[in-house]
């Protein structure tokens, strides 16, 4: 899924310095946390499946390109 931000944060990182992004989180995190990836519904029938979710900064250098490569920073959304 490309964003604005380069993954998925404990908050939002536009609105918090201290956001701290995460590498790889599980689908389960992100509906218990209320991490803004998508809405419940998407994550819910991604989770159940097996579709992993790669959120990534669409404008960032390489982009999509990129991050097919296994290039770039991005977080990982899987069981």
């Amino acid at each position: 899924k490309g964003t604005k931000v380069d993954g998925v944060y404990d908050k939002d990182p536009m609105k918090h310095e201290d956001a701290v992004r995460f590498d790889k989180v599980s689908y389960d995190e992100c509906l218990a946390k209320h991490l803004k990836v998508m809405d419940a519904s998407a994550i819910a029938l991604a989770r159940d499946n097996n579709l992993p979710i790669i959120v990534f900064n669409l404008d960032a250098e390489g982009g999509f390109r990129g991050i097919l490569a296994g290039q770039g920073t991005y977080t990982l959304v899987q069981n």
